[in-house]
């Protein structure tokens, strides 16, 4: 069966009624026969109808054991990370998100987690970063913001010779483009937030195990912890994965194409996308994604935030906003937005520079997006030329 129709028809007719929509429980609490004796749920927060739905249907997309679906995508990150004990370490990919970055220092540190960051591209990185102590390697492929390909099959070798888990967040290709599990890696975690729900409306994150018992020890965390995903929302994200290959294929055809524009425009340095011949691990990313996804990140040739900012404040169809992977092209200032609490030296060393900019290409016409940017382009550019002759005179 055909991803396309694998996906419409992983989502149940309602036993119940025989309706074709998932129906939302919205309900905190179940009736029972006796105590202890109930119909498979007792109260909300360990269980809903709705939010099982959504749990089965990730699990089944990433090929998963068991899938669990949170209030976010970082309360999804904090659960993985409640594995560990103190004196564990986590060897995690240098271009790291910018929550779980904050996440990790701020938070975990102090509690005896330490993290050692590497520029996973490279497989040896990781394997001379591994010791006795580590318990998680954590990978994004692409990663936010520059769209780093990290080999997840040979990292997954390793990593598990070592005995440490691969987890691997898998938002920016979206189970459609790319299944870690297959390629060896235990856990996947999602922002619900981005492809999977697709509309920018809802806030969610979701966890997929590879065995049954990884899967249970993190629902057990889940419900000690209690950051679940409410029925509605999880309805939602349920409504949105039924258009998930749809939407991703459009955006990833997008990004492809205003990638290769921004390549030959004089006013771009670096163009960060996996779908081009120059990325440095575009075979690998051929090798394991069946598409290269619809976000890209470019530098200007000035290098300048005060230029990336006009920018970004300059196109019409592509809003300023965090988040990605919504019907609505999207684009952001990773240094002043998503990486804002990322310390500038480490900014640096891992290419978030001053000019960057990442676009979430959504699914309108590609020649509107494209159009869009030059503009954007050309009113940099005006409000220079008439900057540097307000100087001069």
């Amino acid at each position: 069966m055909k991803e396309e129709t694998k996906i419409i028809h992983a989502v149940p007719v309602d036993p119940l009624t025989g309706a074709v929509s998932v129906p939302v429980y919205q309900t905190s609490t179940f009736v029972q026969e006796s105590p202890g004796v109930n119909k498979g749920f007792d109260y909300s927060r360990s269980n809903n109808p709705t939010r099982q739905v959504l749990e089965n249907l990730v699990a089944e997309l990433e090929e998963g054991k068991l899938g669990l679906a949170f209030s976010s995508g970082l309360a999804a990150v904090d659960a993985v990370v409640k594995l560990l004990s103190s004196g564990d370490e986590i060897v995690a990919v240098d271009d790291i998100y910018g929550g779980s970055y904050r996440l990790f220092t701020h938070v975990y540190k102090k509690l005896g987690i330490r993290v050692t960051y590497v520029d996973s591209g490279d497989v040896e990185n990781v394997r001379a970063a591994l010791n006795d102590r580590t318990k998680l390697v954590w990978l994004e492929s692409p990663t936010n913001p520059t769209l780093k390909i990290s080999d997840i099959r040979a990292i997954s070798e390793l990593a598990h010779a070592n005995g440490a888990l691969v987890v691997v967040d898998n938002t920016f290709a979206s189970p459609v483009l790319q299944k870690p599990l297959l390629l060896g890696a235990d856990i996947i975690i999602h922002s619900a937030t981005k492809y999977l729900a697709g509309h920018s409306d809802v806030i969610g994150g979701v966890i997929i195990a590879g065995s049954e018992e990884l899967g249970q020890q993190l629902k057990f965390i889940q419900n000690a912890s209690g950051a679940v995903l409410g029925p509605w929302d999880s309805w939602l994200v349920i409504r949105g994965i039924e258009t998930l290959c749809l939407r991703v294929e459009k955006q990833s055809d997008n990004g492809l194409r205003v990638a290769r524009f921004l390549l030959d425009h004089p006013d771009v340095d670096q163009v960060y996308y996996p779908g081009l011949v120059h990325h440095r691990n575009h075979n690998i990313a051929i090798e394991q994604q069946k598409g290269f996804g619809g976000v890209v990140s470019f530098s200007l040739k000035t290098d300048s935030a005060q230029d990336a900012v006009k920018f970004v404040t300059s196109t019409q169809l592509f809003l300023l906003a965090e988040s990605l992977g919504g019907v609505k092209s999207l684009l952001c200032h990773p240094t002043t937005m998503t990486h804002k609490s990322t310390p500038p030296e480490v900014k640096k060393s891992v290419g978030v520079t001053d000019s960057l900019i990442r676009l979430s290409c959504g699914i309108e016409h590609y020649s509107d997006l494209i159009t869009d940017l030059d503009q954007a382009f050309a009113h940099v550019q005006s409000v220079s030329i008439n900057q540097s002759e307000l100087a001069l005179s």
